[in-house]
């Protein structure tokens, strides 16, 4: 059975070959584990084989896990859905959020976020396929969205964050993704200064790296098919 560690060995090769392959230089593309629906111990596993930063999508489960492993320092991200009434511990116990897809939602982060914490990390989450079961901001409405988060004194705008349709054609893959890094750069053209493409994950992260992306968020090739829950 294939260990945490060489997992983990196993996709940075991947990203690494990526890089190589579409002429980038080596170390730009940073790796966030997805470690939903799996226990402190998996992560602590993780941990002590190098990987820091994680991506949790549901919010009691993750703030189990920040107390759990509160002896490592531990780069916490939130990447699910943003409910209204879910704000406030999210600004309290994560250093980023990759999915402000409203203005009301980002305001509330920034308004409860601790003012003994460095502003809150976010992203904002386009729904590039434009799919109706997907969340995110359309791309019209990226640039008015981006400005309003910018403003706010709680949050720092890092960059974009997108979950595409999901696909094997590589052709495909690169379309959603090459429309992302448009948009990325439109923002920066505009004096934003982003450094921080969020996309790709398991299954097509080469597609994301050729087009762009600077953070892939990856989860089932390091952690194997996630736990049913009970």
């Amino acid at each position: 059975m294939e260990t945490i560690a060489t997992a983990l060995e196993s996709v940075k090769r991947r990203i690494a070959a990526a890089e190589a392959a579409s002429g980038r230089p080596s170390g730009g593309v940073a790796l966030l584990a997805v470690s939903k629906t799996h226990g402190p111990e998996v992560l602590r596993a993780a941990y002590a084989a190098g990987q820091r930063a994680f991506g949790e999508n549901y919010l009691q489960e993750g703030l189990a896990k920040v107390a759990a492993l509160a002896d490592l320092p531990i780069e916490w991200h939130f990447i699910g859905p943003i409910q209204s009434n879910k704000t406030k511990p999210i600004a309290e116990h994560f250093a980023w959020v990759h999915s402000v897809e409203r203005a009301k939602i980002a305001d509330r982060l920034s308004a409860q976020r601790p003012g003994n914490l460095p502003p809150l990390q976010v992203c904002l989450q386009v729904n590039v396929s434009g799919e109706a079961s997907k969340s995110g901001v359309v791309a019209e409405e990226v640039p008015a969205l981006a400005a309003h988060v910018a403003s706010l004194p709680g949050l720092r705008l890092r960059g974009l964050m997108a979950i595409p349709r999901d696909t094997d054609d590589p052709a495909e893959q690169r379309a959603q993704f090459h429309t992302m890094k448009g948009l990325f750069d439109r923002l920066n053209q505009q004096g934003y200064g982003l450094d921080t493409l969020s996309m790709g994950m398991s299954h097509d992260l080469e597609a994301a790296v050729a087009e762009g992306a600077t953070l892939v968020r990856v989860g089932t090739a390091i952690f194997g098919s996630r736990p049913k829950k009970p």
